[in-house]
């Protein structure tokens, strides 16, 4: 006669049979189960000592490959001090080679003004250089050396295809040290930023990598080593890196090269006028229709807005420290952008080409109307 289980004993039972049936399934999965990914200590484990990451090894890839075609610029040039004696004067800058025949993009900024120019690559080899020419306003200007063999040249990348976030390298010669390797990321796009009077970088590459005074005209690198811009300039209160710097986007200084190379000249859109801001108090003293505006005071003969009816001033008066053609027409837009200054105007002028036309909105007294202007080149 069986004897029935204790319940105590009939769950002991249970639970014993279930712990050997949970050490087979874990046994067999350990031996034959699908393994998940590991983790950052084993992968340290299995890490050779002295191998390098993924990222350590793009780096060292990247610079090995494009160090050889990025030029320390070194100019030199003669001002004259308050009593006229002649003082030499000598400015440092990076560029780097965009063609095997020895043409080398830079900053305008870093060669302006010079005398002689000496450029030494990568590989140490040294040069004097020949100023193509330049474009002030988007500060690119385009050098040229005789080389003894064929360069290297980097490959040149598409800035219309950039997105924040993305990594980038910067190479050049911060305070004189030569191919100085420095990291980030695409911090921002589309700004313009003002870096004079008249001059800007415009839709700039805003980046976080370190550039310092000497990295001005350096290449701006992607992860497969292409250049997608010409660092040129940096925000600081202190005068050396912040965390924000700048670069013109490479498709500018592509057309501007190509145009040095193929013309002779930066090919630049014209409009033919010159003028003044309008500020409020100004519009209130004149009892002009708009309180903000591009006033003409001359439209040039023969040029394209002459041509186009546009019209200057007829009277001349003086307005604060200056004399001042007023009765023109009051410019307040190109194809639907607001202008309200000469910054304004030359931002619009530099995203045409000559011969192509844009829609001028204006103010002629209190009429407001919309002229179509044929750019010319200047």
């Amino acid at each position: 006669m069986n004897t029935p289980l204790h319940p105590a004993r009939r769950i002991f039972r249970f639970v014993g049979l279930g712990l050997i049936i949970g050490l087979a399934i874990f046994w067999a999965g350990a031996q034959w189960g699908t393994r998940g990914p590991s983790s950052v200590g084993a992968d340290l484990e299995t890490q050779k000592p002295g191998e390098l990451t993924a990222d350590e090894a793009l780096n060292v890839r990247i610079y090995k490959q494009t160090s050889p075609a990025v030029a320390n610029i070194v100019t030199r040039a003669v001002e004259y001090d308050f009593f006229l004696n002649p003082v030499p004067v000598e400015g440092a800058g990076s560029g780097f080679v965009i063609d095997a025949r020895g043409y080398i993009l830079t900053n305008f900024h870093v060669v302006q003004q010079a005398q002689t120019i000496e450029v030494t690559l990568g590989d140490k080899s040294r040069y004097q250089a020949k100023f193509v020419g330049g474009d002030a306003r988007n500060d690119v200007a385009l050098l040229k050396v005789e080389p003894r063999s064929k360069l290297a040249a980097l490959p040149l990348g598409d800035s219309k295809a950039l997105q924040v976030g993305q990594r980038v390298l910067a190479i050049g010669n911060p305070f004189g040290f030569q191919s100085t390797l420095t990291t980030g990321i695409i911090s921002a796009l589309g700004r313009t930023v003002q870096t004079g009077e008249q001059t800007f970088i415009d839709e700039a590459i805003q980046t976080d990598a370190a550039i310092n005074r000497g990295n001005s005209g350096g290449p701006l690198l992607n992860s497969h080593g292409e250049v997608i811009g010409i660092n040129s300039a940096i925000f600081s209160p202190t005068g050396t890196t912040a965390g924000i710097g700048f670069a013109i986007p490479i498709n500018t200084a592509k057309q501007i090269a190509q145009d040095l190379i193929n013309e002779g000249r930066v090919r630049r859109a014209y409009i033919g006028i010159e003028g003044a801001e309008v500020w409020p108090e100004l519009a209130q003293a004149l009892s002009l229709p708009v309180k903000e505006g591009f006033l003409v005071e001359r439209a040039l003969p023969n040029g394209p807005a002459a041509r186009a009816g546009i019209r200057g001033g007829d009277r001349r008066i003086i307005a604060g420290m200056r004399y001042m053609m007023i009765g023109g027409d009051i410019l307040v837009a190109i194809n639907g952008q607001k202008i309200s200054s000469q910054m304004d105007l030359n931002l619009a002028l530099n995203r045409k080409q000559p011969g192509e036309s844009i829609s001028v909105t204006l103010y002629r007294g209190s009429e407001k109307m919309d002229v179509k202007v044929a750019l010319a080149e200047r």
